[in-house]
């Protein structure tokens, strides 16, 4: 009855990749009416997914952008670094980039991929620029010992290997896999289908003057059509009752045929409840709240910045102090001294109305002294005059 992502053309192309790694594709295609789910693999789900569905593309663009716009801190030895080569660098990885962008490349590739790469390149003390990867070219060496001592990059039949060192290598908990990181896009890849088709069968149903199928009925002679009556018939349907710019057009029927509507299958009838389903277990599984994504029917927050502050809580700052802490560890062998980079709280705008709440709770305790304040905020002590 339904299309379900009725696919032809050439076969995906072999990668790589992490997600490829993983597993072989489950791959179940069939013809007209037959379920044919999307292939495992990392390119195939990115082009479905992100390039093909707009649930996930706005879900990753969306925690992406949150993410690469928190503002950084760095400690170097339990002190703040207001000036330091690592943010030096971070303001200006390379010469296209800026930190937004490389860290929203770093986020895009762990949510599609679930494993994010950052090449360091120059000699010296600290990497003259950083460079993100494409996940689905990079593949892990490991050692006799299991550990990852090389990362191969494979682009157009050719193949460069990186030392362990130049790549800091940030990826997503995998229950069942020592090197690759776990992909939301393979949790989610049976709702994106799902969503997928219904996308089609409602362009099928406009397409077709944007109602239910029926049926012509010859109630002349034996009941059948000669070969050039049939052939005749279905040219002028085509032609004549079918797309969305025929739509309303009436059909005028001669020689004892005559036109038997089909409606609307209870099925059919829930078609789009069965979407926005899907849409929000896509949500689900990316941690944006179905309400930031316009989905209707879910009430889970009682107002829009309600959900908002809970995408910020977890989602958006557990997965940027995790990459935070990941390349601040990887730099560190570079510099050669103690660094911790972690997200700057008190300047996040999605919090203003939590750290509101703390500085007047704070404030109000008259037992507390004005250092246990200050030290209670995060503030530094203050110096004596």
């Amino acid at each position: 009855m339904f299309q379900f992502l009725k696919r032809g053309g050439e076969a995906p192309e072999a990668k790589a990749s992490a997600a490829g790694a993983l597993s072989a594709p489950a791959i179940a295609y069939g013809g007209a009416g037959r379920v044919a789910w999307t292939p495992r693999d990392t390119a195939s789900l990115t082009r479905v997914g992100f390039l093909g569905n707009p649930v996930v593309f706005r879900c990753v663009k969306l925690v992406a952008e949150a993410a690469a716009a928190l503002p950084l801190v760095l400690e170097s030895d339990g002190a703040r670094m207001e000036t330091h080569p690592v943010l030096q660098l971070m303001a200006r990885p390379n010469g296209a980039q800026g930190r937004a962008e490389l860290l929203e490349a770093v986020y895009g590739q762990l949510l599609l991929t679930g494993d994010g790469y950052v090449e360091a390149v120059g000699e010296g003390a600290l990497p003259a620029e950083l460079h993100v990867l494409r996940s689905d070219r990079m593949s892990v060496v490991p050692g006799a010992d299991g550990w990852p001592v090389a990362y191969d990059y494979s682009v157009g039949g050719k193949r460069h290997r990186f030392g362990a060192a130049q790549v800091c290598h940030v990826k997503s908990f995998h229950p069942q896999d020592d090197h690759y990181g776990l992909s939301p896009m393979q949790a989610v890849a049976q709702a994106m289908d799902v969503h997928n088709s219904a996308s089609r069968w409602s362009k099928a149903l406009l397409d077709n003057a944007a109602r239910p199928s029926g049926a012509i009925v010859y109630q002349g002679g034996e009941g059948m059509l000669d070969p050039q009556q049939y052939d005749r018939l279905v040219a002028e349907l085509e032609t004549h009752h079918q797309g969305a710019r025929n739509a309303g057009r009436p059909m005028l029927l001669e020689g004892g045929l005559d036109w038997k509507p089909m409606g609307f299958s209870p099925s059919d009838m829930e078609f789009q409840k069965t979407k926005e389903s899907a849409a929000r277990e896509i949500a689900l599984a990316f941690g944006v709240p179905p309400m930031l994504l316009g989905i209707p029917g879910d009430a889970t927050y009682a107002n829009y910045a309600e959900a908002h502050r809970a995408f910020y809580r977890l989602t958006v700052l557990p997965l940027a102090a995790r990459v935070a802490s990941a390349l601040a560890q990887w730099l560190e062998g570079f510099v050669g001294e103690d660094l911790e980079m972690r997200v700057d709280l008190d300047r996040v705008p999605a919090l203003s109305a939590e750290r509101d709440a703390q500085w007047a709770r704070v404030s109000s305790a008259a037992f507390l002294s004005d250092a246990e304040k200050r030290a209670l905020l995060g503030l530094a002590p203050k110096e004596e005059d």
